[in-house]
């Protein structure tokens, strides 16, 4: 006989799921799973089929082996945390065609029966050895429909806003654009020359009917258009179209028809970082060059409360620096140090600030802990808070 032992984990049931295609909601459906006769997710039945195919293909007989014949019956169901025993016994043997029959039972952490049944197989003529195959790291991540699900949820019941759309003038903008008008999250307006919008429009099957369009020659005057419309307040957000960042912004920080507030204008990138376990907010990589301290209030401040509009309802910011202490030579680590205390003394309100902290420690707990740093913000970081424009934009 042989046996091998394996807990079952929720990527298992994923990873099954992937590989069967079978998403029958009783497995992958938490939700559904509570309000049925199990009340939770249980495992795929054939889950334990596959351990034992493994002891048989594996261990005994081994290499070689080949499925002939196999009946199951399954009388418990496996639980996330279960811990699965799989004995396989060898009953009966035929020389004359190499088959042997094996009976097969599963076992959980209590000793009770889960799967019994037989396996027949063709067994290999002569031992074979080789060297166990390193498999790849498979690495579980949420499809981006799945990421983006909570956004969309954010925005039900809301009404669609005006948004001035500048330049749309390439696929992507325009396809957005209207993604997001059909969606009901935004009425747009395109800005820039009509006649190419319509030609890329025809070129991509994209529907324009009840889309108000406002014909100006170039890239240029869409930003000045787009710009005054939210300073009017007929629009009341700005989507940047196939123009340059800087062509926009100009008109933007004009200091007399643009949009300045007493608060400095500052960028975020919002990240889509599969591996992470939530969105990630990094500022400002775009538009601050090298920012001062002052400046650095309005970036964490900005930063907060649009993480607070993603209903993160107290953002945890990791001030990045190149190492974790605060060293006088360093400005970086000066400006976390002061911006830490601001927070502290409510010049900086609505979020967790902590730093110095280098980057690995931000957004790994175990990196943090390597390092000896207990911090409610080190490992789960929702905003990044960088030095200068350079480090931002190579970091995001």
């Amino acid at each position: 006989s042989a046996s091998l032992t394996r807990t079952m984990r929720p990527e298992d049931i994923q990873m099954f799921a992937i590989m069967s295609g079978d998403i029958n909601p009783t497995h992958v459906d938490p939700e559904y799973a509570r309000s049925s006769m199990f009340r939770e997710v249980v495992a795929h039945g054939m889950w334990g089929g596959v351990l034992i195919s493994n002891v048989l293909g594996t261990e005994f007989p081994g290499p070689g082996t080949v499925y002939v014949d196999q009946s199951l019956h399954f009388s418990r169901q496996v639980r996330i945390g279960d811990t699965l025993t799989v004995t396989v016994t060898c009953q009966r043997k035929f020389d004359h065609n190499h088959h042997i029959v094996f009976d097969c039972q599963c076992v959980n952490q209590e000793g009770e029966k889960v799967i019994d049944g037989k396996a027949e197989v063709l067994a290999p003529t002569e031992k074979i050895r080789r060297p166990k195959v390193t498999l790849p790291e498979l690495r579980l991540s949420a499809t981006k429909k799945a990421r983006y699900e909570h956004l969309l949820e954010i925005t039900r019941g809301l009404d669609p806003i005006p948004m001035g759309v500048a330049h749309p003038c390439d696929a992507e903008s325009l396809r957005g654009a209207l993604l997001a008008r059909d969606r009901g999250l935004i009425v747009p307006t395109l800005i820039g020359p009509e006649d190419k919008i319509r030609a890329l429009a025809e070129q991509y099957r994209l529907d324009l009917a009840g889309t108000a369009i406002i014909n100006v020659p170039h890239s240029h005057a869409a930003a000045e258009t787009a710009v005054a419309l939210a300073r009017e307040g007929s629009v009341e957000a700005l989507m940047k179209g196939s123009l340059h960042t800087d062509e926009l912004m100009s008109e933007v920080v004009d200091k007399a028809r643009g949009l300045r507030t007493a608060r400095r204008i500052t960028h975020v990138f919002v990240m889509d970082v599969p591996t992470y376990p939530r969105p990630l907010l990094i500022t400002d990589a775009a538009v601050n060059v090298a920012p001062t301290l002052a400046d650095k209030v309005d970036i964490v401040q900005n930063a907060i409360e649009l993480a607070q509009m993603l209903k993160v309802p107290e953002p945890k910011v990791a001030i990045l620096a190149a190492v974790e202490t605060v060293n006088p030579k360093m400005q970086a680590t000066l400006d976390a140090a002061a911006l830490c205390k601001m927070a502290d003394r409510g010049q900086i309100t609505g979020g967790l600030l902590d730093g110095p902290l280098a980057f690995d420690n931000a957004i790994s707990i175990v990196a943090a802990r390597t390092k000896g740093i207990k911090s409610a913000v080190a490992g789960q970081a929702d905003i990044l808070l960088v030095p200068d424009i350079e480090s931002g934009n190579m970091l995001a």
